[in-house]
């Protein structure tokens, strides 16, 4: 499995091989599906917290008498089926989301989507990204350039979330760069996980040997 390497500017550089465990794999939606539920339900803020009828304020009283009112028996006015009582089985901040996720389910679930993004032709390889300083206007001008490679057009776009960068290494200056370009969001290739990846349309991948390296240890691991 081969594929092409372009420069900065657009302009096709080299070729490289691929594994076919990271990019040939067939699609498992089932298996991607329990993955990004279990991502999605772990960054889940457990905020939401209602009151039992024994945490409502008041209702100490009984509010009329067992009998002799012809109206049913009630024993507190923070009865659940009161307004202003207590809620039943409501949310609680005791709630646990947390679901554990396999580290080979995950690593598959990446290499799963990596290969449908790479048959969709969705991915791109980047051989490096140089900058003399943090220049916004520079980021954009590269941002500009690879959406003239044919398939990536929609690269261009401002709004919505577009391309994902990924950088074998924390680089201030490309961070710093591209921070203001809307569309453009850069993560380093060791942190990625399948719902980043998924929530973009292309996936950059920046100097690709050096980004398989890191997706091999989470097979290794």
């Amino acid at each position: 499995m081969e594929t092409k390497v372009y420069n900065q500017k657009g302009e096709e550089s080299s070729k490289m091989k691929l594994p076919e465990t990271m990019f040939g794999l067939h699609w498992n939606a089932d298996l991607v599906h329990q993955v990004i539920s279990s991502i999605s339900s772990n960054k889940r803020a457990n905020t939401a917290d209602t009151k039992g009828r024994g945490e409502v304020q008041g209702g100490g009283r009984k509010p009329w008498k067992q009998k002799g009112t012809g109206r049913a028996r009630h024993g507190s006015s923070r009865s659940p089926i009161w307004k202003g009582g207590g809620i039943t089985h409501g949310p609680t901040v005791e709630r646990n989301y947390k679901k554990k996720i396999n580290k080979k389910m995950m690593a598959k679930a990446l290499f799963t989507i990596f290969s449908k993004k790479f048959k969709s032709g969705d991915i791109l390889f980047i051989d490096k990204i140089t900058l003399a300083g943090i220049k916004t206007k520079k980021a954009a001008e590269i941002t500009s350039a690879l959406s003239k490679i044919k398939g990536f057009e929609k690269m261009a776009r401002t709004k919505g979330n577009n391309s994902l960068i990924a950088i074998p290494e924390k680089s201030e200056v490309i961070l710093k760069s591209f921070k203001n370009i809307p569309s453009v969001y850069l993560e380093r290739a060791q942190n990625l996980n399948p719902l980043e990846v998924l929530n973009y349309k292309y996936l950059i991948l920046v100097e690709p040997e050096k980004c398989l390296k890191f997706f091999e240890t989470k097979i290794t691991k």
